[in-house]
């Protein structure tokens, strides 16, 4: 594995990283400041608009796919060093040069399985950052960790299916640009192959029958930037059977091929909040006295900065071999690199987010930081995309079988 970058990863990388001094940064606060004043906090900030125009303008647009045809055409590899700089800004930085979830997993699903009709109708607009969308698996009656005890039924009637259960944390769904949700649900809920019961369809926001019952918190944060995490019911919902995604019982592998460039790009972005978590530890190290010297001053404090510096390196490099597999020998040759960051990364970041705190004392609990919200997403990354303990017992599993 060659550790420089190619000439076109180095250019994206000094646009990028200039785009995000000159506009990003400067642009939290401000969009704070709009989203207080507009009449609902699910609205996106003028500011938002105006920075997804100016990455258009400059071509920091839709990097995360690999298909030409629809995105940059970047590898994983390449792709991986800009997602971690975006990750310094999660809340703008994703949204703006869209590439943020749950619409990189979404319009992944459709270019790789949505029909032409499909994508015409749904991920032009997406790719052109005109809608929203939201993917609908996760359910609060069941444990969703195991994908296969979903309970939403999509049952066919005719030329229809019909659609009920209940969902949660679906990501996105309180903006109101969000017009489309790929559901996840049985067709075939009696079916010998538990992996072959579920199905996924394409629902209109607007389908009588769809509500949006409440948003949902992570950590008291509602996820403004995010477009928040809603309560979805699905009340005997309509939708033509053209909307189906793929074929009837693929859904379960549907959702293995979305998850995991999915999981990936999370980590790649939780290096990213590593480094703007080392950056505002050395500033307050620098700018800070107690008890008669400067912080940075402090063994304990020059122990926590150290720490997380060996750390983010050592992830930075599993992170990109990682890469470098699901470019050489496919997510499944990866499977191993790809758990094995699922389960480190999230846990890594939160713990250097968690000094990082520390060491602001009151202001890194505050809103006056972005810390505690870094916190809230990066410890919440470590349920997202499946549960670390799910990964390990798959991980260990296959560990353990190469000895039975």
């Amino acid at each position: 594995m060659d550790f420089a970058f190619d000439a076109r990863t180095e250019e994206l990388r000094a646009k990028l990283l200039a785009f995000m001094d000159e506009y990003v940064y400067p642009a939290e606060a401000v969009a704070e400041e709009q989203r207080a004043r507009l009449g609902s906090p699910w609205q996106t900030p003028a500011v938002v608009e105006e920075l997804k125009a100016e990455a258009r303008r400059q071509g920091l647009w839709n990097l995360f796919l690999p298909d030409s045809e629809y995105g940059a055409g970047l590898t994983n590899l390449q792709y991986a060093p800009l997602a971690e700089i975006m990750g310094r800004s999660p809340q703008l930085a994703p949204t703006v040069t869209n590439c943020t979830a749950p619409d990189t997993g979404n319009m992944e699903v459709l270019a790789q399985f949505g029909d032409d009709q499909q994508r015409k109708q749904w991920l032009e607009p997406l790719l052109a950052g005109e809608i929203r969308s939201a993917f609908a698996m996760t359910e609060p009656e069941v444990a969703s960790s195991d994908a296969t005890n979903i309970t939403t039924r999509i049952e066919r009637d005719g030329d229809e299916y019909v659609i009920t259960g209940r969902k949660w944390y679906i990501s996105g769904a309180m903006n109101p640009d969000c017009k489309i949700f790929i559901v996840m649900g049985k067709t075939d809920p009696d079916g010998a192959d538990i992996r072959r019961q579920q199905s996924m369809v394409l629902v209109p926001r607007d389908t009588p029958g769809v509500t949006i019952r409440r948003a949902m918190r992570v950590f008291g944060y509602e996820d403004h930037h995010h477009g928040g995490h809603a309560e979805v019911v699905f009340d005997h919902a309509r939708v033509p059977v053209p909307n189906l995604v793929g074929e009837e019982g693929g859904g379960f592998a549907i959702a293995q091929a979305r998850l995991g460039p999915g999981r990936i790009h999370h980590c790649m972005r939780l290096i990213g909040m590593a480094e703007r978590a080392i950056e505002l530890m050395c500033r307050r190290a620098v700018s800070r006295t107690a008890f008669g010297k400067e912080l940075a001053q402090q063994g304990v404090v020059h122990n926590w900065i150290a720490d997380a510096r060996v750390t983010v390196e050592q992830l930075r490099l599993l992170v990109l071999k990682t890469a470098w597999l699901m470019d050489t020998v496919g997510n499944r040759g990866a499977h191993t690199e790809i758990q094995s960051i699922k389960i480190a990364t999230p846990r890594a970041v939160v713990e250097i987010l968690d000094r990082a705190i520390q060491l602001h004392g009151a202001g890194g609990v505050s809103q006056d930081f972005p810390l505690a919200e870094l916190y809230a997403a990066a410890r919440t990354l470590m349920i997202a995309d499946g549960p670390d303990e799910v990964h390990q017992r798959s991980l260990a599993r296959r560990e353990l079988k190469r000895y039975v």
